[in-house]
Order: structure tokens, then C-alpha cells, then sequence
């Protein structure tokens, strides 16, 4: 694809969008909140902190997270086989963002009003539907 000049290239153009596709997934943050809070745990005991999520889709992240360097798995060849999971290193280096992102979260209250008046809103000049 050729580019204008002066165009910026889509992975350039904010250059934390890879960090949130990393962190930010959908199952991600409770994961890393779950296994920085608690310390390392069994599939069981995350899957009950978790209550919502379905033991394929924790599998799944889990694997990704180890991809991704940012959970350790620990494989206990015992019968029966024990497997655990914890934060590693890198994950904990996210430590700070999430401390921030809590810190935020005293917003959501507003965040909340704004939403509300917004849905009050009658449709105005320029707001109708596809705009």
C-alpha cells in the first residue's frame, strides 16, 4: 500500500494501541487483578473469582497470557497432575497502570451522569440517526 506523504502508518499513529490490545482484552484485566491480589492459583480457584467466565474462554486467555510473557503456568506431575498459575515478573511491572486506572475509577460516577444526559437527550440539528 502506498502511503501520502506525511501520512502516519495505522500502528504508529497512537503508539499505546498495542499495549491495550494486550492488557485490555476482554478477560485480560480480571486475570492479572485476580492473580496480582491473590498470588498463584489453581484453574479452579481463578475460575470461581471469575464467576462469569467459561472455563474455554479462561483456557484461552491463560494461554495467551503465558504467550505473551505476562502469566506463568507450573506444571505439578503428580497424580493427580496439579497445574498453577501466577503473575510474572512482567505482568507485575503493570502493577502501576492498574493503581491508576483504580485511582480513575472514582469517575465512573460522572462518567455515569454524562451518559444519562446524553440519553436524554432529544435528537437535535445534526443528531439524527447514522450521525
Amino acid at each position: 500500500m502506498k502511503r501520502v506523504p506525511g501520512e502516519v502508518a495505522p500502528e504508529n499513529a497512537c503508539p499505546i494501541a498495542p499495549v491495550v490490545d494486550i492488557v485490555f482484552s476482554r478477560w485480560t484485566t480480571p486475570i492479572l487483578w485476580a492473580l496480582h491480589e491473590y498470588g498463584r492459583q489453581r484453574f479452579v480457584e481463578l475460575e470461581r473469582r471469575i464467576a462469569t467466565i467459561t472455563p474455554k474462554v479462561l483456557t484461552q486467555r491463560l494461554r495467551q497470557l503465558e504467550r505473551d510473557g505476562l502469566v506463568v503456568r507450573t506444571y505439578f506431575p503428580e497424580v493427580p497432575p496439579r497445574v498453577e498459575y501466577e503473575i510474572s515478573e512482567l505482568g507485575r511491572s503493570l502493577a502501576p497502570l492498574f493503581a491508576a486506572l483504580s485511582e480513575w475509577s472514582v469517575n465512573l460516577g460522572e462518567v455515569e451522569r454524562a451518559r444519562v444526559a446524553y440519553d436524554a437527550r432529544e435528537d437535535g440539528p445534526g443528531r439524527g440517526r447514522g450521525r
